[in-house]
């Protein structure tokens, strides 16, 4: 079920007083943002509380009406940003021309200088970066109409801090490139068009999540109550179901805080409407997912800690490297791969010329997919450039439609799979792990599980590297800060815990452990919490906890009557410290109730306890709670009637002497026997101690070979992740044969690809009518082919484009007389190497023929005007000269080869730089077209003063495509 969003001018209360922090929302865009600026603002509730920063791509060298226009649009008031204007509800502001806009740490607006023309600028990244940091899970971003990426990794920031990303729908966008890219890189929480994101923002403060109020059970929010609790817990299952992933293992205040950022989203206060929602709408469970896998990774974050690994940690792993032997690391929770990549780079800066001589294996993994699939592409925005040097984005990246690509090396470096850390096997005999900001998301207990996991999988003396806000605080023996700052560790040479090291391995050896030790506290809770239930029902007998092994784990009651510790060594063995009498009994009551598995009830007779002797009963009761082994719950209980008798006070005043004779003797006869029992019971249980310790001797020898079944499953999985990579680029090479054959089978144009020995490697059908090939000239030497051509051999142009490395042309014909082109050019590797060479076939006779016309037109047009008995001058729209006929020159002197090109007003010593000649060539004739019967008159050498009328008109194309003038002059009278 969809809830529809409130209306667009639906009027919000007006915030109290102590309403807390302005939600402030960055709205970045560039071309196109004007009419989107106007929309959003149009449809915009003016009572919402909010301010609005607008940063727009302007050109700094024009004062921007911006805020004048947008005015008209909206009831709210409209300023142009000023430094260190406090932002202020009910408000927009908007970018002055020139600058860069930023919100600091008090909530004031802040301008610096734009970078200078040329320079990489993304204004509305660094806005929304700012806000990110100061606004934190209250931040709002909004993207609309633009080119480029800018706003896109501002967005990503926003997003991971619990903030919220809308994006321009881009079919409602004047130009899509900035809402598609962050759409692309998966940081739009919602995608709409402006008059739907502006009813979505005016909804937004009025949320519990925004107003950032504490969950209470009243407001409708995450409340700690049991039915919140049941709620959240269907989610993660329906999570779980989905996805494979234990949510629940991670820190509940993160998970909630995620939960509730989605309900704000679409206006839902009720977890159990939200439940509903993700039940009926698989994206939103989808999207949900995603957000709990809170990818927060950019290019070289924290420029410290990469300076500090290429100054401690990279030279140490090169110092105790052996020889031939790969430097081999691990980015867990990779994300999009940014990371790895940042790290791959910085070991090759490092590595400087020796990098081809270090084999080096970095392996990327995450829980995501999604993200992976981002990261194996290896594409970014060209926003990155923010985060990454110039030197190292000319070095390491190539420009791709618009996008910046990893180059192949460094891609060759990383290998990309999905991988859980908290349950699927670990790496090993690594040197280096770098996992910043994944362990602040887990829970204590598995933070403390995958500390040890990563000092199983390091070697000895190896490094970690965690974020800024972690530590190894829940594993302090493990590792050594070796600079806290940065978060870099080093592995200390200690035994990793049982509970470290593989996970699927270590859950086979728990029952193993169970025998040899007591429970963990943590696995103890279920049982005492059965242990309870089952003493209430018998009304809260003294007795103890016992494991399958007999050691107590925990005493109910006063148990001193039957139980003290035994001389020797401490042991907490329920057998050991059974008082006399109740030993017999209390080891055949147990070992039945093992073997029936129901609960068993045996009379114990009298116990010995400080002189008196007590009869008791015995009750074992087993207990199976999950997870946690078999354990018996035994009680020691007294009859009523029968109460405790001093020793030797047996004899009653009405017995007769020989009776009491005979019990004295009868007693003291099983006294003996009870004595000879115990002793056969210690003889016993001395011989049961010998074979435990030979089967503590099997089973250290049984945790070897588990040891090295770990090892072995370490070995798989990475096998699996390497296999999973090169299965990922089988398909996406075949993704790119296929595109590749397709686009040869199509294409109109002639091609045929060489290798380097000039042989045939592909050509497209074209190519086989116009060079003569068939199928079976595949693998054939060019120069053996005997194309419809007029060039006799094609191997001579193919060789001079590879020796030569550059482009040859030739102009020929083909066999029916058709001009054509053929152009050779090297074929460049994916190591910029020449691979052999590319032959293109270009059809050209339309535009040859055209030009012979044209040659022709030319030809006929200057014979005309050199044949035409009046005065006659071409000029060009410079009114530089392009002929002069046969009669100018015979009439005014002059060479026509001297004077083509030269300006018309420099012709015979300037006598044509006439004034109003050349006001009507330079103004009259791009107006009016024509001008006619001009009187001018001029000297002529013989024939004295001459008066002329001149004619000009414009000829706007001509046969070579360019304007021209025709000046004709006529000869009226002789001035003598």
């Amino acid at each position: 079920m969809h809830d529809s969003p409130p209306a667009p001018h639906e009027a919000a209360p007006t915030p109290a007083a102590d309403a807390g922090p302005v939600t402030v929302v960055g709205v970045g865009a560039s071309a196109g943002g004007l009419d989107a600026f106007s929309e959003l603002l149009r449809h915009l509730p003016a009572s919402a509380d909010l301010a609005l920063v607008l940063v727009q791509h302007l050109a700094p060298d024009h004062e921007s009406s911006l805020p004048k226009l947008l005015a008209q649009t909206t009831a709210l008031p409209v300023e142009a940003a000023e430094d260190g204007r406090a932002i202020a509800a009910g408000h927009v502001y908007v970018i002055p021309p020139g600058r860069l806009i930023a919100l600091d740490d008090a909530g004031h607006l802040r301008l610096t200088d734009a970078p200078h023309r040329g320079a990489h600028a993304m204004p509305v990244d660094v806005f929304f970066r700012s806000l990110a940091h100061h606004a934190g899970d209250r931040a709002v971003g909004v993207v609309l109409s633009g080119t480029g990426s800018d706003g896109t990794e501002g967005l990503r920031e926003i997003k991971s801090v619990g903030g919220f990303t809308l994006v321009q729908d881009p079919e409602t966008a004047s130009y899509d490139g900035m809402p598609r890219s962050a759409i692309g890189r998966g940081v739009a929480d919602l995608v709409l068009p402006p008059a739907d994101l502006a009813a979505r923002l005016g909804a937004l403060p009025r949320h519990p999540y925004t107003r950032g109020e504490p969950p209470s059970a009243e407001g409708g929010a995450l409340a700690a109550s049991p039915e919140d609790e049941r709620e959240i817990a269907h989610l993660l299952d329906r999570l779980r179901a989905a996805t494979g992933i234990e949510y629940d293992q991670y820190k509940a205040g993160t998970i909630e805080r995620r939960i509730q950022r989605r309900m704000a989203l679409h206006h839902l206060e009720s977890l159990a409407a939200y439940r509903r929602r993700v039940e009926q709408d698989p994206d939103e469970r989808d999207a949900l997912a995603r957000d709990l896998l809170i990818h927060v990774t950019r290019f070289f974050r924290h420029p410290a800690t990469f300076e500090r690994l290429g100054e401690r940690v990279f030279p140490e792993l090169l110092r105790q490297r052996a020889e031939g032997e790969p430097i081999r690391i691990w980015v867990p929770g990779c994300a999009s791969g940014e990371e790895a990549y940042a790290v791959a780079i910085a070991l090759l800066d490092h590595l400087g010329r020796d990098a081809d001589a270090v084999p080096v294996q970095i392996f990327a993994t995450d829980v995501s997919e999604e993200a992976l699939a981002t990261a194996r592409t290896g594409v970014y925005p060209e926003s990155i450039a923010a985060d990454v040097s110039s030197d190292r984005l000319g070095r390491y990246f190539g420009r791709t439609n618009g996008s910046l690509r990893i180059a192949k090396r460094v891609r060759d470096l990383c290998v990309f799979a999905r991988h859980d850390v908290t349950r699927d096997p670990p790496f090993s005999r690594l040197d280096l792990i770098v996992c910043r900001n994944l362990l602040i998301y887990l829970g204590a207990p598995l933070q403390k599980r995958v500390l040890g996991l990563f000092h199983y999988a390091l070697k000895p003396a190896r490094f970690l590297v965690l974020g800024e806000a972690e530590s190894t605080g829940q594993a302090p023996p493990l590792f050594a800060a070796v600079d806290k700052k940065t978060g870099i560790h080093v592995r200390r040479d200690v035994e990793t815990p049982h509970e470290a090291p593989v996970v699927h391995a270590a859950a086979a050896a728990a029952p193993r452990a169970a025998a040899a030790a007591p429970a963990p506290a943590a696995q103890r809770q279920p049982v005492q919490r059965e242990a309870d239930r089952r003493l209430l029902e018998r009304y809260g007998p003294a007795g103890v906890v016992v494991d399958d092994a007999l050691q107590i784990v925990e005493f109910r009651g006063a148990t001193g009557r039957y139980l003290e510790p035994a001389p020797g060594d401490a042991s907490l063995n329920l057998l050991k410290m059974a008082r006399e009498g109740l030993l017999p009994a209390l080891r055949s009551a147990i070992h039945e109730a093992r073997g029936t598995g129901g609960e068993l009830r045996r009379e114990a007779g009298q116990v010995r306890a400080g002189g008196d002797l007590r009869r008791v009963e015995i009750v074992v009761l087993p207990l199976e709670p999950a997870g946690a082994g078999r354990h018996f719950l035994v009680l020691f209980e007294e009859p009523a009637e029968a109460p405790a008798t001093a020793a030797g006070d047996g004899e009653t005043e009405s017995a007769s002497a020989p009776e009491s004779q005979r019990v004295q003797e009868l007693e003291r006869e099983l006294a003996q026997t009870r004595g000879h029992l115990e002793t056969m019971i210690r003889d016993l249980e001395s011989a049961n101690e010998q074979l435990q310790s030979a089967n503590e001797e099997l089973q250290s020898t049984n945790e070897e070979l588990d040891t090295a079944k770990e090892e072995l499953q370490s070995t798989n999985e990475e096998l699996n992740t390497v296999n999973e990579e090169l299965q990922a680029r089988n398909d996406e090479l075949e993704r790119v044969n296929a595109d590749l054959e397709n686009l040869l089978a199509n294409a109109p144009v002639a091609v045929v690809i060489l290798d380097r020995g000039l042989r045939i490697r592909r050509y497209t059908p074209a190519a086989a009518d116009a060079l003569n090939l068939i199928p079976g000239d595949v693998g054939r030497e060019i120069g053996d082919i005997r194309a419809n051509l007029e060039i006799d051999r094609l191997d001579i142009p193919a060789s001079e484009a590879l020796e030569g490395s550059t482009i040859v042309e030739r102009e020929t014909r083909d066999a029916a007389g058709r001009y054509c082109v053929l152009r050779v050019r090297p074929c460049i590797d994916a190591h910029d190497r020449i691979d052999g060479a590319v032959l293109t076939l270009f059809d050209v006779d339309a535009t040859k023929r055209r030009q012979h016309a044209v040659e022709a037109a030319r030809d006929f047009a200057e014979a005309v005007v050199e044949t035409v008995r009046q005065p006659l001058v071409v000029l060009d729209d410079e009114l530089r000269v392009r002929m002069l006929n046969r009669a100018f020159r015979d009439t005014f002197g002059g060479d026509a080869d001297t004077a083509r090109g030269a300006y018309f007003s420099e012709l015979n010593g300037g006598e044509w730089d006439v004034p109003e000649l050349r006001r009507l060539l330079d103004e009259v004739l791009p107006s009016d077209r024509r001008f006619e019967a001009y009187e001018l008159e001029r000297d002529l050498p013989g024939r004295g003063r001459r008066r002329f009328l001149l004619n000009g008109r414009r000829l706007d194309v001509d046969a070579d495509g360019e304007a021209k003038i025709l000046l004709a002059m006529e000869e009226v009278t002789d001035l003598g």
